[in-house]
């Protein structure tokens, strides 16, 4: 178990570092179109600026662009193993261009994130020795690794600092039974409990 414990973080470290080319500069124009879009389609599920009112959809304010226009693109692609999402991201992202994609990550990135909320001290504290440990006994790596250690996440990898507790479970179930095929994330969530993931999912919404 601790050996696959190793390998498991040791892929994970190498993902972290490998990290992704830096989004080009994009132009005024397209950056004014995509803040029309966020506005007025994005916004309608994910708040005008990205903080969503409705626990089962994701914040998106102060999130990592280059996770964010990967995201879009493989709901564009339809390669994102989501299919409630899907069915409907589908629809919004199939018209948008590269260039539009990337500029709404930035958009996104440059929104206040949104404020913590509370939380029960017992439940925070067990997700928050999860979050920076892990479980070592079910092989369970410690997710700061590549989220950071406040949960703003690093490069590719997504900020969790303030997400909904509701979307984070959800994902962590779907990353669990491979609806979303992510093989880092699988073995990571495949060894954690319902009441530990539910832990994780609610010190990650406590966090700033």
């Amino acid at each position: 178990m601790k050996r696959r414990l190793k390998i498991l973080v040791a892929v994970i470290s190498g993902l972290c570092g490998a990290g992704l080319a830096q989004s080009q500069e994009l132009d005024a124009p397209t950056m004014a179109h995509a803040r029309r879009i966020a506005v007025t389609v994005c916004g309608t599920c994910h708040g005008r600026t990205g903080v969503s009112e409705q626990p089962k959809f994701p914040h998106l304010a102060g999130q990592k662009p280059a996770y964010l226009a990967a995201q879009l693109k493989a709901f564009k692609s339809q390669s994102r193993g989501d299919p409630d999402a899907l069915s409907y991201m589908w629809g919004m992202s199939a018209p948008l261009e590269d260039d539009t994609i990337e500029a709404l990550g930035q958009f996104y990135a440059m929104q206040a994130a949104p404020a913590a909320r509370p939380a029960s001290a017992d439940i925070v504290g067990r997700g928050r020795d999860i979050y920076e440990h892990g479980v070592v006994s079910l092989g369970v790596p410690a997710c700061a690794a590549c989220h950071g250690p406040d949960g703003h996440g690093l490069v590719e990898f997504p900020r969790l600092a303030g997400q909904t507790s509701q979307y984070v479970l959800k994902q962590l179930q779907s990353f669990q039974s491979n609806m979303r095929n992510i093989a880092v994330m699988h073995g990571v969530a495949q060894g954690l409990q319902a009441g530990q993931m539910q832990a994780v999912a609610a010190y990650l919404a406590t966090l700033p």
